[in-house]
């Protein structure tokens, strides 16, 4: 008489009968996981290299032989805009305080009648900075560019980067991966349309992303130019000064 057969034990679903559902929302899952990598980690290598860079002010920002600028939009007359003349204002403290020597501007001069790097220049000249010392670059068409052309055109080696508070940090990393050595002192970026302001820190997150392709592709400005003295013959200027 043969034995009675027990229960098989069972086993584990194989790919075929797990239900195609559930396939489909184990794939979503590993695609939204990759997703959040590709994105968080440029974005935090961005942030937190430049927020390691940052001074709390002006007067507690270390010495450096040059304040970079860098553009922030025109008024319709062709003066600096709010956001820039809080940049250019705590420019024009650390040359007063004597922790910057000279100030380099770096703005958009793409079109005809749009002068970003002159208007800041008219600017700090009116506030008591001697024309002398500010040197302009007129091919800062983005962060990226500005960082790049300062150290390949104008040999900026040391600089304290101005800029809004929520910008900051993307600037002293594009500004540090050129090979500046740069610290940053953030203005205000309050505004009298909260939207506006709400949208400029939104728009870090792409920003930043593009800041990391920028750096590890090494890109090129839009216009690099040929190597300019100013900022050079501006401090050797001063060092002979009697």
């Amino acid at each position: 008489m043969s034995e009675p057969q027990g229960n098989p034990a069972p086993t584990a679903p194989t790919a075929q009968h797990v239900p195609a559902s559930r396939r489909r929302r184990r794939a979503l899952a590993l695609g939204a996981a990759a997703l959040v990598l590709v994105v968080a980690a440029p974005l935090a290598w961005v942030q937190v290299t430049g927020q390691s860079r940052v001074s709390p002010d002006v007067a507690s920002a270390p010495d450096r032989p040059v304040a970079l600028v860098l553009g922030a939009g025109l008024r319709p007359d062709g003066s600096p805009s709010t956001f820039l003349r809080r940049r250019l204002d705590a420019a024009r403290e650390l040359y007063e305080q004597g922790k910057v020597q000279v100030v380099l501007v770096s703005g958009d001069n793409s079109r005809e009648g749009y002068d970003e790097p002159t208007a800041m220049l008219d600017w700090l000249v009116e506030q008591g900075v001697p024309a002398e010392h500010v040197v302009r670059d007129f091919a800062g068409f983005d962060t990226h560019d500005t960082c790049v052309r300062a150290r390949e055109i104008f040999g900026v080696t040391e600089a304290v980067v101005v800029t809004q508070d929520y910008h900051l940090p993307r600037a002293l990393f594009s500004c540090s991966r050129a090979g500046i050595d740069a610290v940053g002192v953030g203005v205000s970026s309050t505004s009298v349309e909260p939207a506006k302001a709400v949208m400029y820190r939104v728009r870090e997150v792409p920003a930043s992303l593009k800041a990391a392709w920028d750096a590890v592709t090494h890109r090129e400005p839009v216009h690099l130019g040929t190597k300019e003295t100013a900022v050079t013959d501006a401090l050797e200027s001063l060092s002979t000064a009697p």
